[in-house]
């Protein structure tokens, strides 16, 4: 029999407990041929709770759950209650009124439009076979190259008759196709239960549950595993920032603000229309610092992507009305306290596991070590980079050469943070136009100006993000509610996209230069970057070793031969990627001369450089040469 823990309630109380799901929520038990489940919820200023549900009739005085103490728990036991068995909380609050409620910690949850939660056992007897992936996760973490693909499981794909895939059949076949594309990450739009699709998971009411939209917990598992097994990463968007005021979810949780701050300037984002956790209350931290590591202890996730870091750390965040912490100033320190412990906590317990900030502001060292007083994060999505890649793809051609440094700019703070440059889900919605569709020009134009910005971007310093649907060029804006259009692959635009996507994602997997040394001035070099009036750049990527990636990018229609490019002294340079090729819809410029290009070195220095090169460079078009020896002495 399961007995209430002083113990861990202190802990919880404290807002020092790591795993008060043990604890609080529903838990089954089997003592002495009795079967049942025992039920623990917080509910400070509760004048009274019980729980109902398909095991009493719903019946709210059959079973009364006691309160224990002073901890603002309330503890209590049925026998009988089953998993599958539907179940609330049923609150009196200190006016006498009767509030129902799912449980913050329910395991399981009633798949929409039913918000009950749902027992179900912590431990469901899944048979985890990904030890030795695990224990050799920091290998997949920070130390390699991360290439992230980013799903919507609601819309990558559909079954026949439009509905949802299982988790298990999702597995499956999106483990093949990240394989088949060479990414070495996926990453999920959250997967916590949400009542409403329209929301994309980002407004939560059931922190703990896997959403019941594509199976059980255990199908969510197997998911985790069988990715784990194909050596695929899973991180997991996670929303410690607000939640929904749904009357059946934690909001005004038993008839006070119990979760969010009682302050409304402080408790609200009127523009989501969602409450604010309350991150000084130390229940509420133990409520999120448990939810991150139930993710990565129970469900093996190997890293969480912390949704709307900018709201939580800033005081006036979206809000008209400022209040101002101890020192006068808008930083949220209670938030700030919060997210430093959660990242430490997770750092020590599980190296490997990598945490992400999308956050939005050039707010210093979010990246930053604890010696630092940074935020502890192991990279920050590269907003600012993303936002000058994308307008100045969007530009016609004939205005590029106004805004040449638009594409530079990013460079004199690449690696003030450890960044993942994120071609997202939120950059092809409402009404922000396609990938494909924000190029300029015709059809063949926006195709080569596309290949062209992914060439850039797996050769710019950072971590690589992109969104479902982008890799093969869909052009209507990303919609939640069907599955990509995947019939656009019996078309030659698209699929040559395709290839070359899978093939660019297999050259920067292949040549450490484009990634080893990804933080710092020593593995980037720039060749050239004032010819404003043509619109080239010309870049080299360097490995720790020397080998070196000279990444050159003309972003007009316009091809050059004979360009001259300063390099240092080497025997020459090869190519080895053209985005120009035919096989990816190129133009084959010039004369479809071979993939293996030689351009041999001259000791004529030019732009800064020991010697340079003379390059044929296609039109719209990226290519990447290879440094063929280091030196002629």
């Amino acid at each position: 029999m399961r007995h209430f823990s002083y113990d861990q309630a202190y802990l919880f109380n404290t807002g020092n407990d790591l795993m008060s799901y043990n604890l609080l929520g529903s838990h089954y038990f089997c003592d002495s041929g009795l079967e049942g489940y025992t039920f623990c919820v917080w509910a400070p200023e509760a004048d009274s709770v019980s729980v109902v549900g398909d095991f009493n009739g719903w019946d709210t005085e059959s079973n009364r759950l006691e309160a224990m103490g002073d901890t603002g728990l309330f503890w209590g036991q049925v026998i009988g209650a089953a998993k599958w068995d539907n179940y609330k909380y049923c609150i009196k609050d200190k006016e006498g009124n009767q509030i129902f409620k799912a449980d913050p910690y329910a395991f399981h949850s009633e798949t929409r439009p039913g918000n009950c939660s749902k027992l179900y056992p912590l431990n469901d007897r899944f048979e985890w076979t990904d030890d030795e992936y695990i224990s050799n996760r920091s290998r997949y973490g920070t130390i390699g190259p991360i290439n992230i693909y980013e799903v919507h499981l609601g819309s990558w794909k559909k079954s026949s008759d439009g509905d949802f895939l299982n988790y298990r059949t999702i597995a499956h076949k999106l483990a093949e196709y990240i394989l088949d594309m060479r990414y070495t990450h996926v990453e999920l739009m959250p997967v916590m239960e949400h009542p409403l699709d329209d929301s994309w998971g980002y407004q939560v009411t059931g922190f703990y549950s896997p959403t019941s939209r594509f199976g059980t917990p255990e199908d969510f598992k197997y998911f985790v595993d069988h990715m784990h097994s194909k050596g695929i990463g899973v991180i997991l968007d996670w929303v410690p920032g607000h939640f929904p005021k749904d009357d059946f979810a934690l909001g005004r949780f038993d008839g006070s603000a119990v979760y969010e701050y009682a302050d409304d300037r402080l408790g609200e984002h009127k523009e989501w229309g969602t409450y604010v956790f309350n991150y000084a209350r130390a229940e509420v931290r133990s409520f999120l610092l448990s939810n991150a590591f139930f993710w990565i202890k129970e469900f093996h996730a190997d890293g969480l992507r912390v949704d709307a870091v900018s709201s939580m750390i800033y005081l006036n965040y979206g809000r008209e009305n400022h209040v101002f912490n101890r020192h006068g100033g808008v930083e949220n320190l209670e938030a700030i306290s919060f997210i430093q412990t959660m990242n430490d906590s997770v750092h020590k317990y599980y190296p490997g596991v990598i945490m992400i900030a999308e956050e939005s502001t050039a707010w210093p060292r979010v990246t930053g070590a604890s010696d630092q007083d940074g935020l502890r994060f192991d990279y920050k999505w590269n907003m600012g980079w993303m936002h000058d890649t994308i307008d100045y793809f969007n530009r016609d051609y004939i205005y590029r050469r106004w805004h040449h440094s638009q594409l530079s700019f990013s460079l004199i703070y690449a690696f003030s943070e450890n960044f993942i440059l994120p071609l997202s889900h939120d950059e092809v919605v409402h009404g922000k136009r396609s990938m494909i569709d924000k190029m300029p020009g015709d059809n063949w134009r926006k195709f080569a100006s596309l290949r062209t910005l992914y060439a850039y971007m797996i050769a710019h310093p950072g971590c690589k993000l992109t969104f479902m649907g982008n890799e093969f060029g869909q052009f209507i804006e990303w919609r939640f509610y069907e599955q990509l259009e995947w019939f656009l692959l019996e078309y030659p635009n698209h699929k040559t996209l395709q290839k070359y996507v899978s093939e660019l994602n297999k050259f920067y997997l292949n040549n450490r230069a484009l990634w080893d040394s990804d933080n710092g001035w020593d593995g980037f070099k720039w060749n050239t970057v004032n010819d404003a009036d043509n619109c080239v750049y010309a870049f080299s990527r360097v490995s720790g070793s020397g080998d070196e990636i000279l990444v050159v990018l003309n972003m007009t229609p316009s091809a050059f031969n004979n360009y001259k490019i300063g390099v240092r002294r080497c025997k020459g340079y090869l190519t080895v990627l053209n985005s120009d090729m035919p096989e990816y819809g190129g133009s084959g410029f010039p004369g479809n001369l071979p993939d293996e290009t030689f351009y041999a070195y001259d000791d004529v220095g030019y732009n800064d450089h020991e010697g340079s090169i003379v390059v044929d460079i296609p039109p719209n078009s990226a290519l990447y040469l290879k440094l063929y020896e280091r030196s002629l002495s």
